[in-house]
């Protein structure tokens, strides 16, 4: 039971930051003045996160996928999550909208609060760690998620509900890990890498080419900065 406590306690921090986010997204979109510095400070925010789901994938999803499965279960399913993301990323376009931004943070964040939820059991230090790196990664994707929602016709009060109730999916995800996947690294790895698949062609699809901003060369270093923020989480939990 105090396990328990604990994954419902570490996960629900590191989905807060989902709604948090949507908050500072939202004042920020309400009260910064349009201009080269706000389309700047967009640019750079979406780009920082791209940097971040970037690291998630090459520091943790894929690895855990690799390290598990076969060759060939890893590449059929590698390509599985790539696929039905050009799919989905299809409809969507052909419904007039884009959410690449909150499909992208969920692809990522989901699959480590299940990882949370799964080495909670053997090794605490550990799921601390991935619970505050998590919580951290949040913050700028779903700063960006809730300008994407807001770019498809979505009104501030439903993309923070919206953002409000996906911040919860976490500890579900941490639960579901850690009484369910705990003992079935196969299928959290299967997981992992049909994640991986979707994030980056969700990434080279949409959200890098939403980073370029004509004339200004500093947002291209928000990539570097997020994927940074990867590197040293990564050498924290060892």
């Amino acid at each position: 039971m105090e396990d328990l406590f604990k994954i419902i306690l570490y996960s629900s921090f590191a989905g807060v930051t989902v709604f948090l986010g949507g908050l500072l997204s939202k004042y920020f979109e309400r009260y910064f003045r349009d201009g080269l510095v706000k389309e700047e400070v967009l640019h750079t925010s979406i780009a920082f996160g791209g940097g971040i789901i970037i690291a998630a994938v090459a520091f943790v999803l894929v690895p855990e996928g690799m390290n598990v499965l076969p060759l060939a279960p890893m590449a059929i399913l590698f390509l599985t999550g790539a696929i039905i993301f050009f799919l989905l990323d299809r409809y969507i376009e052909k419904k007039g909208g884009t959410i690449s931004q909150l499909l992208a943070m969920l692809m990522d964040f989901v699959p480590e609060a299940i990882a949370l939820g799964a080495v909670f059991a053997t090794d605490y230090n550990l799921g601390l760690l991935l619970a505050i790196f998590i919580g951290l990664q949040n913050l700028p994707e779903s700063f960006n998620a809730y300008l994407d929602l807001r770019n498809s016709g979505y009104t501030s009060k439903k993309c923070l509900l919206i953002l409000f109730f996906l911040s919860f999916s976490g500890v579900l995800a941490a639960i579901s890990g850690y009484y369910l996947l705990s003992n079935m690294p196969q299928l959290t790895a299967s997981l992992m890498l049909i994640s991986s698949g979707g994030i980056l062609y969700l990434i080279f699809q949409d959200i890098a080419p939403m980073s370029k901003l004509q004339k200004s060369w500093f947002p291209a270093l928000g990539v570097n900065f997020g994927f940074l923020v990867g590197m040293i989480g990564q050498k924290i939990l060892g």
